[in-house]
């Protein structure tokens, strides 16, 4: 006997609309609070909470809505397990890169990286995969639900219309509730124009994150209200006079280099903005045009010229801080730092999020390093006019530009950027020679055994025929992991850090050790040079793309850096950026002592200063460290001014010559015996945020280009 039948008992019979449109969006929430869960420097219970379940439960009801729709339901079942997998890999690799490297990265990024990561990073995958097990375990929990349950998730013959219609309209409503609470809220920049994966997976959650990653690399980050951020034109006046303020550099010996009087006018070159930005029929261009016209530029002043002619050595140092300068285990780092040249007792390389390669712009451009439309500022100047770099200064007056990494040429794409910044650039695999590393596959590879191979090619040539130079380099040795079996660099040098510090734990001193390589490297480069009788002509400069962060292990919560250092503080604190800056030449023999707040984007101009080169200070996000036209207690927008743009909960810290500004505790504490104006917290926000906005669109909107300088 034949049996009518009836879709709507069948529906029954194998699940019912309840479960069916509730397991996407408990899924999605589950994994967001899992990753929140496990994220130890981000707040379980705060307002970021709200748009995160919101945004979570509209996502989960638009993927059951949509495969509910589809006619063919096995292709349905089939897709929905795809989506939570592809979805539960996701969560495990943000995790992985927050556990190791303490940021989220965008999916972008990370599909960039990922090749380079497996070929160069395999075994250290292997041990952070290890260490994330029970997360592993516990994000595939949806998946394995979802599989038996299946029938019961993806109804045979779908829901009834009115449950569609209701359903749709929760989706509507948790959706609009919680874009309401992200554009209107506090965290508004980070899902607008300050959006960035590790600013805003803590905010709105991983999924949101990777629609607006997407959003953007299509239809490019909003614009930031570019009008709140520019000030009168030309800036609040600021003294010009030659006398020094008190946070000027000061020497210490009367054998400081004797200098003949100068011209103490402006870095400036004759660029009328103005007339610029009234020509310019793209608004976002001439926005920027009206900005540079409202700087003021710095001046020109005692050491200006100090270098001129002479040569120079840029090295940007892996994971460099001042804990690896030891008297006795790296000498030459210590007299280098201490002993000899400039001693910068108030240098910050801050966390800029893009780990070793926005370390290495801000040192090497001068510019704030920002994430952009996927890309970031160093991936995407690679096809970006940058007349403002020192190779484009130096070239044209018959310097030599060579720059080498002592690891794969391509890592990070460098083989891009680098030479577009007008560097000769070579690398493993690409015209640098490693015989020793490559055959003991060191890891990370000898920074002596680089410095070995390249130093007497461009100081051979300097002795012989004169050829002044401009060397760069991006060391490795101090790359974690830092222990005995991660780092080969510290293993060299292992016994001689356990016997002085038989106390401190494996990972502190191993870090030590391998930075002990660095210096067997500066100390090969300075005899080379001093055996060349060039010392005198040659200024070094040398400092960290990042403190080492994998001193900190953010799955157990312990902090070797903090060991080393000798007192506790947290992410986001701006003493934990403080760092050294090393620049030093032979013709300087004792220490000139610089206490003016400076960090890594002041390292170009500051360089083309000490040469003399002609260059405008106000394309550049950072300025001159020796200029004095400033006040110490008075705004200006061409004050010393470090800016940390890291804090991706609480905005942007930052430290000027009147005081340090902590976004932790959104407290700003004056020096001693400084007394500032009502509104000048208020104003250097203001300021804050437009070096950051402005540094992004300088390099997105191929800026420099539109001014046709040469280079």
């Amino acid at each position: 006997m034949n049996r009518p039948y009836s879709g709507y008992t069948g529906r029954r019979n194998a699940g019912g609309p309840a479960l069916s449109a509730l397991f996407f969006p408990a899924a999605l929430l589950y994994h967001e609070l899992l990753l929140r869960a496990f994220d130890r420097s981000t707040p379980f219970f705060d307002l970021a909470l709200l748009p995160t379940a919101l945004f979570s439960i509209a996502a989960g009801l638009a993927v059951w809505l949509i495969l509910d729709l589809l006619p063919w339901k096995t292709a349905g079942r089939v897709a929905g397990g795809v989506l939570l997998g592809l979805g539960t890999v996701l969560f495990c690799v943000e995790r992985g890169c927050r556990a190791t490297f303490n940021l989220y990265y965008g999916i972008s990024f990370m599909g960039e990286m990922a090749g380079n990561v497996a070929g160069d990073f395999g075994s250290t995958v292997v041990q952070v995969v290890l260490g994330m097990v029970p997360f592993i375990l516990l994000s595939f929990a949806p998946l394995a639900a979802f599989i038996p349950l299946r029938r019961r998730v993806v109804l045979d013959e779908g829901s009834e219309a009115p449950v569609r219609i209701i359903l749709l309209a929760v989706l509507a409503a948790c959706q609009l509730t919680a874009y309401l609470v992200c554009t209107l809220g506090p965290a508004k920049s980070y899902y607008t124009y300050e959006f960035t994966a590790n600013a805003a997976i803590p905010h709105f959650g991983l999924f949101t994150t990777a629609r607006l990653e997407l959003e953007y690399a299509v239809a490019g980050t909003p614009t930031p209200p570019l009008d709140d951020f520019i000030d009168d034109p030309a800036g609040t006046p600021a003294p010009t006079g030659t006398t020094e303020p008190s946070a000027a550099p000061s020497a210490q010996t009367p054998d400081k280099p004797s200098l003949p009087p100068k011209d103490y006018g402006p870095n400036a070159l004759d660029i009328d903005f103005a007339a610029l930005a009234e020509s310019e029929s793209n608004e976002t261009i001439q926005s920027i045009h009206q900005y540079m016209a409202s700087v003021t530029p710095s001046q020109k002043n005692e050491y200006t010229g100090m270098f001129a002619g002479k040569n120079l050595i840029l090295l940007t140092a892996e994971g460099f801080s001042p804990y690896a300068i030891d008297k006795e285990l790296t000498p030459t780092l210590y007299r280098m730092t201490q002993e000899e040249g400039f001693v910068f007792t108030n240098f910050y390389q801050p966390d800029w999020t893009l780990s070793t390669i926005g370390g290495e712009f801000s040192v090497t451009t001068g510019v704030i390093p920002n994430w952009m439309n996927g890309g970031s500022s160093p991936t995407v100047s690679a096809s970006r006019s940058m007349p403002i770099t020192l190779p484009h200064l130096m070239a044209p007056l018959g310097y030599s530009t060579p720059a080498w990494h002592n690891h794969t040429f391509n890592y990070y794409p460098r083989d891009k950027y680098l030479p577009n910044f007008g560097y000769d650039y070579m690398g493993i695999g690409s015209g640098l020679e490693m015989a020793q590393s490559v055959a003991n596959k060191w890891w990370p590879e000898s920074d002596l055994e680089m410095m070995e191979e390249t130093a007497g090619s461009y100081i051979d040539a300097y002795v012989k025929d004169g050829t002044p130079f401009h060397a760069y380099y991006m060391t490795v040795s101090g790359h974690g992991l830092y222990t005995w079996g991660g780092n080969d660099m510290s293993a060299r040098h292992r016994a001689e850090v356990e016997a002085k510090y038989p106390n401190l734990s494996e990972e502190a001193q191993a870090y030590i050790a391998c930075n002990m390589e660095l210096d067997l490297a500066l100390k090969y480069l300075v005899d080379k040079l001093e055996a060349a009788g060039i010392a005198d002509d040659t200024l070094i400069v040398m400092a960290a793309d990042h403190y080492p962060y994998l001193l900190v292990d953010e799955k157990s919560g312990a902090d070797y850096y903090n060991e080393l250092r000798g007192f506790e503080d947290q992410e986001g604190d701006t003493s934990r950026y403080k760092n050294t800056l090393l620049m030093w030449s032979g013709s300087i023999k004792e220490p000139i002592v610089v206490d003016t707040p400076c960090s890594s984007v002041d390292i170009v101009p500051t360089i083309c200063n000490l040469f003399g080169l002609d260059y405008d200070s106000r394309l550049y996000s950072g300025r001159d460290i020796f200029a004095t036209n400033y006040e110490a207690d008075q705004y200006s927008n061409c004050m010393p001014l470090v800016v940390f743009a890291n804090n991706m909960s609480r905005g942007n810290s930052w430290i000027t010559a009147a005081g340090t500004y902590e976004a932790n505790t959104k407290t700003f504490t004056p020096n001693e015996g400084v007394t500032v104006d009502d509104d000048y917290v208020k104003r250097v926000h203001r300021l804050v945020a437009a070096k950051v906005a402005y540094s992004k669109l300088i390099i997105q909107e191929d800026y420099y280009a539109a001014l046709q300088l040469p280079g």
